[in-house]
């Protein structure tokens, strides 16, 4: 079972409800630039962002669950993390954080206390990610959050914000 929520010393992680739709819309989920490298467009409406939170909530919450990031000072919604179990012995993970909060750590300090708890859980053997080769932001956060790039993956991955072919990414993980 993936566990109900993370603390960091910056941040709280708790899992999306419907009314988080608003902030979500509000604080990034429109944003050509902060959504330019992951697998979804812009959303046109709150609508859109809606139906995204109606298929993370549609998921087992012991194979897959979408976390908000809240600021523990302010409250404030400021991005969302998913983790997914494709197989019992490893994690996956995708991550988005509002732009003016890019650039703090905060989602380096994320990560590190999910991988930290991952591998703390003895049936997790491995977490990691992939990213496009352009996002080197995001190949940043991976690496100091200890994860360690294993390769390029060739035409891996559609980002329909840059092509509507597969792109090449690269593949990090941290295993035990």
């Amino acid at each position: 079972m993936l566990p109900s929520g993370f603390e960091t010393e910056r941040l709280s992680l708790r899992p999306i409800a419907p009314n988080d739709a608003p902030a979500i819309f509000a604080g990034y989920a429109q944003e050509p630039e902060v959504v330019r490298y992951l697998t979804w467009r812009p959303h046109q409406s709150l609508v859109d962002t809606e139906a995204y939170i109606a298929r993370c909530l549609a998921a087992s919450p012991a194979r897959a669950r979408t976390y908000v990031l809240v600021g523990r000072t302010d409250s404030r919604l400021i991005g969302a993390f998913d983790l997914r179990r494709p197989e019992p012995h490893r994690l996956e993970f995708g991550y988005v954080l509002a732009q003016p909060f890019w650039g703090r750590g905060l989602m380096t300090e994320t990560l590190t206390e999910v991988a930290r708890w991952a591998l703390a859980t003895p049936d997790i053997w491995r977490i990691g990610a992939v990213c496009d080769v352009d996002n080197l932001a995001s190949a940043r956060v991976m690496e100091k959050a200890g994860l360690a790039r294993e390769g390029t993956l060739r035409r891996w991955l559609v980002h329909p914000n840059l092509s509507l072919e597969p792109r090449d990414c690269f593949s990090y993980a941290l295993a035990h």
